[in-house]
């Protein structure tokens, strides 16, 4: 047995600085795939020693998840590296389950069912029941004002060659299809391509109102379009954005969504069950869960008349929503559980991964269409007794479709996993590979008991004879670049030996990385390649610091464009002010593609900016088409610093505090998002905050580049009562 104090456990909120105490002094470590991403990204970490690593809720391993760079990184570090997978829904189909097997480096597959001795004394029966709900008139004819609108773009998208399709109900496939082809003909500055993109932005956007009208509320769609019409009252509003909320189907739709008045059929059902289940039956706790943030703080707010309910949402702010901090969280999930409110209404972040208490009842406000996502939001109930499901479902609408595909692929899953037990029933296992199995493994990393080469059981079958014949190629684990087994000392797995790097620390070009660049994948990029270490820091000036001269300001298209329409928090022009103070060789490196057709901006308002940047600030702007590109810029900008010009790497500077004319251009500036220039045309015309803020709509008008649209929009601001 471990001892407890040599089992520790952190998340984010645990210092950077003791996870890595915690880490070196622990002998078990149970932690958020995040963080230990990011201490492998900020080389705080090693995973040499590590003789087992367990993945929960593998079947997240796809993509860019955390689980997939660890796995990566696992067995290119450790020594002796095992891995070991869970999952209650590992993919849909056979490519998907192989595909979380060769990310995670698993050579084997163990399948349990309720069937088995070991499962079913921890399982109850379910009963799952669906009800299909109609919805009013007003409500479809909201939602057909809308269709009919998206009709008529991707009839313009058919003139324009790149899809053959203009019914309403278009699938995402063919929306990706369709973005596909006019990245091509943008690729080939063909002025089609950009309209198109302008077009199909105004088809997603519109989709997803359509969503919200048949799947939702009114009341969340009409928040929804209220977001629409503040965006494109901006300065920078797209023409995507002026366009749709100008149509006149549209300001239909709107208006409609105005007068409606009514409960929404969904609500009334939601609480008749909720009540059922509570009071009727007896019931101590409900989760609803609900696709969308808007439905679920409505509809919390609904249920909250009649039950004590609270919603559950994830960390992230979006558009009119504040997110809720990992201890919001868990103090929520602890409240639940003490029996302190009855009903929690969450969005998907509560379907796995936390420790949810047993409900009595789950319900489902709308289907999902995967069913990964179905069988962790089924899992909630029936644990320690039987468990409910009711998934509402409105008539003739995606609810619909979403409800038969995740049957379909529920049906298909277990159907997959049935032949897997099958096959690892009747065929010897035979799992070759670099990999320990768990029968052997003890615990110490010293130890060889000679069997790591053997079959994991005699009837469980490996993945080669699931898949076929290219399966052992599909599920391999990534070639280590160092070899394993050896220490330092030479001998294979000695206890206390540092493990071998997979680039000579001493050797390699260290890029101090900004923790807030983790959003992109450049850190993790930087971090696999050969000769390359990073550090990960809070920096006051820069995003990289490549040397003790270079610094490197990164800004996507945009975040460039932002900070030209006032919608970036801390102008662009600051953060190099600040760079050139202490570096000698600021660079700006600009990524993306459209930078003069993303957004309604005058191309000498960008080529302004470009030149400022240079002449006045002395900064090197460089372009860059991806983040790969990026990648590769900066690794070669560190390489030629460090090695050829023998510079060190060396972090210093703060950001510079705002004169009193940056403060008072940033408080106009804020006030209905005027931006920058139109602020200091403000304050240059009156003189002052408090007689901008005084004057009228006709008086306003008097300043530089203020028209009628933008002088009522400002006093709008100004002159409103304060609804909280």
């Amino acid at each position: 047995d471990v001892p407890d104090d040599e089992i520790v456990v952190y998340t984010g909120e645990t210092r950077p600085d003791s996870r890595a105490d915690l880490w070196t002094s622990a002998r078990v470590v149970v932690a958020t795939p995040e963080v230990v991403e990011n201490d492998l990204v900020g080389s705080r970490i090693d995973l040499g020693d590590v003789v087992h690593c367990t993945f929960d809720e593998c079947h997240r391993a796809t993509g860019d998840y955390a689980y997939t760079y660890i796995a990566e990184r696992y067995h290119e570090q450790a020594r002796d590296p095992l891995a070991t997978g869970m999952s209650a829904s590992p993919g849909d189909d056979e490519e998907s389950i192989l595909t979380v097997c060769a990310n995670l480096g698993i050579e084997g597959v163990e399948v349990m069912t309720e069937d088995d001795a070991d499962v079913a004394d921890h399982t109850h029966e379910t009963s799952v029941e669906y009800e299909r709900i109609e919805l009013p008139e007003t409500v479809l004819a909201v939602r057909d004002a809308l269709q009919a609108v998206v009709r008529d773009r991707l009839t313009e998208l058919k003139k324009l060659g790149v899809t053959n399709k203009t019914a309403p109900d278009v699938s995402e496939r063919e929306i990706q299809r369709i973005q596909g082809r006019l990245r091509e003909l943008m690729d080939n500055d063909q002025s089609e391509g950009y309209e198109g993109m302008s077009l199909l932005a105004e088809v997603r956007k519109l989709r997803t109102a359509v969503t919200y009208a048949e799947t939702q509320s009114v009341e969340s769609l009409r928040r929804y379009l209220d977001r629409q019409q503040e965006a494109a009252r901006t300065s920078g509003a797209s023409k995507a954005d002026q366009r749709m909320v100008s149509d006149p189907k549209v300001r239909e739709a709107i208006r409609k969504a105005e007068e409606y008045d009514d409960l929404h059929p969904k609500f009334r059902r939601a609480r008749m069950l909720v009540a059922q289940r509570l009071g009727i039956e007896g019931g101590e706790r409900v989760i609803v869960f609900t696709e969308s943030r808007d439905t679920a703080e409505t509809l919390t707010d609904f249920l909250g008349e009649h039950f004590e309910t609270r919603k559950f949402v994830g960390q992230s702010d979006t558009d009119g929503s504040d997110g809720m901090t990992q201890r919001q969280q868990q103090d929520a999930l602890d409240a639940f559980r003490d029996g302190e409110f009855e009903v929690l209404v969450s969005t998907s972040v509560a379907e796995e991964g936390l420790d949810v208490p047993e409900v009595d009842l789950v319900l489902f406000y709308e289907p999902v269409p995967t069913a990964i996502r179905a069988i962790q939001r089924k899992g909630r109930t029936g644990r320690q007794t039987e468990g409910a499901v009711t998934v509402l479902m409105a008539e003739d609408t995606r609810d619909e479709a979403y409800f038969w595909k995740a049957r379909r692929d529920q049906k298909r899953m277990r159907e997959e996993l049935r032949s897997l037990k099958s096959v690892a029933e009747q065929i010897e296992a035979a799992i070759g590979g670099e990999q320990a199995d768990l029968d052997g493994f003890d615990g110490n990393a010293d130890e060889d008991d000679g069997d790591d080469d053997e079959a994991a059981s005699d009837d469980q079958a490996g993945l080669e004879a699931f898949a076929g014949d290219d399966a052992a190629e599909r599920a391999e684990p990534a070639e280590d670049t160092v070899e394993r087994g050896a220490s330092d000392s030479g001998e294979p797995g000695e206890p206390g030996t540092a493990p071998t790097p997979s680039a000579d620390a001493e050797d390699a070009v260290a890029v101090v990385v900004d923790q807030r660049e983790l959003d992109s994948s450049i850190a993790k990029d930087l971090s696999r390649r050969e000769g390359v270490e990073t550090r990960l820091e809070t920096l006051a000036v820069g995003d990289y610091v490549l040397s003790d001269r270079v610094v490197v300001e990164r800004k996507t298209v945009s975040d460039f464009l932002d900070t030209l329409t006032g919608g970036d928090e801390r102008s662009m022009f600051e953060q190099v002010k600040d760079a050139t103070r202490y570096y000698a060789r600021p660079i700006v490196v600009v990524e993306g593609t459209d930078l003069y057709g993303e957004r309604n901006v005058h191309p000498n308002a960008i080529r302004g900016a470009l030149a400022s940047l240079a002449v006045d600030f002395g900064a090197s702007i460089l372009r860059t088409t991806d983040e790969d590109e990026t990648t590769d810029l900066l690794k070669v900008i560190a390489t030629r610093e460090q090695e050829e010009e023998d510079r060190t790497v060396s972090v210093h500077g703060e950001k510079s505090s705002k004169t009193l004319a940056e403060q008072q251009e940033y408080v106009v500036a804020s006030v209905a998002e005027v931006g920058p220039v139109t602020a200091q045309s403000l304050l240059a015309e009156f003189g002052s905050i408090e007689a901008v803020m005084s004057a009228d709509a006709d008086e306003l008008q008097a300043a530089e580049g203020v028209g009628e649209v933008t002088a009522e929009r400002f006093r709008e601001v100004v002159g409103s009562d304060y609804d909280g």
